[in-house]
């Protein structure tokens, strides 16, 4: 009786939603963490973003992107890999 009443496109439109909701999610961390990781603006400059970003996800997120994103990418590969130490015990 439910698969007469949810049509499959229906599906379709309810897990790409799904999955849009879900790289928003992880877009929104990454924002975060590059703001807070990020070594040339201030204290205050990054509560400013964050405020920006809280207020107005959307929009803030976007013009994140428009005037910082172009170097997310450039920071993210100067920070060195985490690594495990390996103990060389024999």
């Amino acid at each position: 009786m439910l698969a007469s009443s949810y049509p499959i496109l229906d599906i379709f439109l309810t897990t790409l939603y799904f999955f849009l909701f879900i790289i928003w999610i992880w877009l929104l961390f990454m924002v975060f963490i590059d703001i807070f990781r990020s070594h040339d603006i201030g204290g205050w400059a990054k509560a400013l973003w964050v405020i920006f970003i809280i207020v107005m996800p959307y929009l803030g997120v976007l013009v994140y992107l428009i005037a910082r994103g172009g170097k997310m990418h450039e920071r993210a590969a100067s920070r060195p890999p985490c690594s495990r130490r390996h103990s060389t015990s024999t």
